[in-house]
């Protein structure tokens, strides 16, 4: 906490109007403080209506978009305002005006070090006024109650993670509902598919089929009976859902308009559910994501599943210097995103050059930022020469990891006009490593060893 400068002049009579006026600025302004002192801010603790009205309107944006309003946002709000009365109404605007002519907020440090106190303040003002009327009833353990409360506003009694009293915590196993991917061998190194919360990502060149295995993905799920949210940036909603129809039937996509009624017939056994929602490319961000999917939850829809087609197509929030910068924060959000709903998310990245006709498509090509990819639990590559292609070949590379070993190549067969991938047996690793369980063995042998090195008093 900085100290306070004694010639900034900024007593404020303590938390009087001019003071409310400046936090409220503040609030504007600084999207951190914002987020900050909202988590004990009441907006009626402002004494002034058109102070009141002002902040809740950021924070009632902020509720609906997941987003700190702009000042060219909020002037819009301003000039749609409802319900106010004109006075109110042009008391708002005027403060905004204020906020935009002069960008400065006189005695910002004080405001931060004493917005608590100032939220208490109004809390506790609130509680005794409250109390008057329990003190007529004689309801002293509330009044009590109450007051202590206020008192305690800000004050949390966790202090963190206690290593020994929580001791027990670190051996609960949390149920992760994963999805399989219906291939054997990812399934067996993920432990059971990705679950939620989780991000994975498949990586490769273009036109070697990573949408078709992102559509794999997606049916896996809806054939466990999980509704599955389908974010298209690329292809028409209508290509992705005949794609779908493709991989969940087997009819090849140059036949399923002969076999119309055989594939609904089908796809209305299906337990689960497919929605399918098409965005232009660079058109919408992960807001205009995570407001679709709050729609649904309002509906009482249970997503289960989330696949994003792809995630370098979509906006970025806000754009930076830096593309790589801009594609970093979007993996990131997409992991909120898929920890907020509580369900595994399946995206795809593009590789740069060094990707294309590649025999093993691995992490160094990975397009625009490797650090995109930090934020995934599990990254896989796909890599199709122009001879795999031919011969409906292709091979899998596990990049990432966070449950099990990387490291390994799988060999599939792919063939894209039915929509059909499925790996083949296990081969060796990049480095001559054995596959995924002959890895476990030896890493359990190795353990076994170790251990009764220890015991016979050797050391390895």
């Amino acid at each position: 906490m900085k100290p306070l400068d004694p010639t900034a002049k900024v007593d404020f009579s303590k938390f009087g109007i001019r003071f409310q006026e400046n936090l409220a600025k503040l609030i504007t302004l600084d999207r951190i403080f914002a987020d900050q002192i909202g988590e004990v801010l009441n907006t009626n603790f402002f004494e002034v209506k058109y102070l009141q009205t002002f902040t809740k309107m950021i924070y009632d944006y902020k509720e609906k978009y997941k987003v700190h309003p702009s000042l060219t946002t909020l002037a819009t709000l301003v000039r749609s305002m409802e319900g106010e009365n004109e006075v109110i109404e042009k008391q708002v605007r005027d403060f905004l005006v204020r906020i935009h002519s002069t960008r400065d907020v006189e005695g910002k440090e004080f405001i931060k070090d004493t917005s608590l106190d100032f939220c208490r303040k109004q809390t506790l003002k609130s509680a005794i006024i409250k109390s008057v009327d329990l003190l007529n009833k004689s309801s002293f353990d509330e009044i009590s109650t109450i007051i202590n409360k206020a008192l305690l506003m800000g004050e949390s009694n966790d202090f963190g993670y206690d290593y020994v009293k929580d001791f027990e915590k670190r051996f609960e196993i949390k149920a992760r509902d994963q999805v399989p991917t219906n291939w054997k061998e990812f399934d067996d190194i993920t432990k059971g598919g990705l679950g939620k919360g989780e991000l994975g990502v498949v990586i490769s060149p273009t036109g070697t089929g990573k949408s078709h295995v992102l559509v794999h993905l997606g049916a896996q799920a809806i054939k466990e009976g999980k509704t599955v949210v389908h974010y298209t940036f690329e292809l028409g909603d209508s290509i992705i859902a005949r794609r779908y129809d493709s991989c969940l039937t087997g009819v090849p996509l140059s036949d399923l308009f002969s076999f119309k009624e055989q594939i609904l017939e089908e796809v209305q056994k299906l337990d689960g559910r497919l929605i399918v929602k098409e965005y232009p490319t660079k058109s919408a961000s992960t807001t205009a994501i995570r407001s679709h999917l709050e729609k649904m939850k309002s509906r009482d829809i249970n997503v289960g599943c989330i696949v994003v087609d792809y995630a370098d197509l979509i906006k970025p929030k806000r754009f930076s210097s830096e593309k790589r910068h801009d594609l970093e924060s979007i993996y990131e959000e997409l992991r909120a995103i898929a920890q907020e709903f509580e369900c595994p998310i399946w995206t795809a990245s593009q590789t740069n050059r060094s990707g294309y006709n590649a025999e093993i498509v691995t992490m160094e090509s990975i397009a625009e930022a490797f650090n995109k990819c930090f934020v995934a639990d599990f990254i896989f590559t796909l890599s199709r020469t122009v001879e795999d292609k031919s011969a409906n070949t292709g091979r899998f590379f596990v990049a990432k990891n966070r449950f099990g070993p990387d490291g390994l190549v799988y060999p599939i067969f792919m063939d894209t006009s039915k929509v059909k991938i499925r790996t083949k047996q296990n081969v060796p690793g990049l480095n001559g490593n054995n596959p995924a369980k002959t890895q476990e063995e030896i890493l359990r042998k190795k353990y076994k060893e170790l251990m009764k090195g220890n015991k016979n008093g050797t050391s390895n």
